[in-house]
């Protein structure tokens, strides 16, 4: 398999998991730290900051230290067309079915 299509692929399946993707979504156009990002969406921090490492090794995020906390990112705004392409394809395939 091309490394570009293995790369896509665990993408994907990252953007998949449901945490994961409502933090890439509430990141878009913030900086926050995981404390602020589980605050603001109601789940715990530990689990936010596992789901921004699995991000970070994908490339979605990205992170700067200040003092001892860690401020996360989206590295690229595609990221966000990405999104919306998916949940325009969902609509599509829902109005499809019916």
């Amino acid at each position: 398999m091309p490394e570009t299509d293995y790369r896509a692929s665990r993408l994907c399946r990252v953007l998949g998991n449901p945490t994961a993707y409502q933090i890439v979504k509430f990141l878009i156009g913030k900086k926050k730290t995981p404390s602020e990002i589980a605050y603001e969406l109601g789940i715990s921090t530990p689990l936010v900051s596992a789901t921004l490492r699995i991000l970070r090794n994908v490339d979605v995020v990205r992170y700067d230290t200040k003092w001892k906390e860690k401020i996360y990112w989206i590295k690229d705004d595609l990221i966000l067309k990405i999104c919306d392409m998916l949940e325009e394809f969902v609509t599509r395939m829902r109005q499809k079915a019916y």
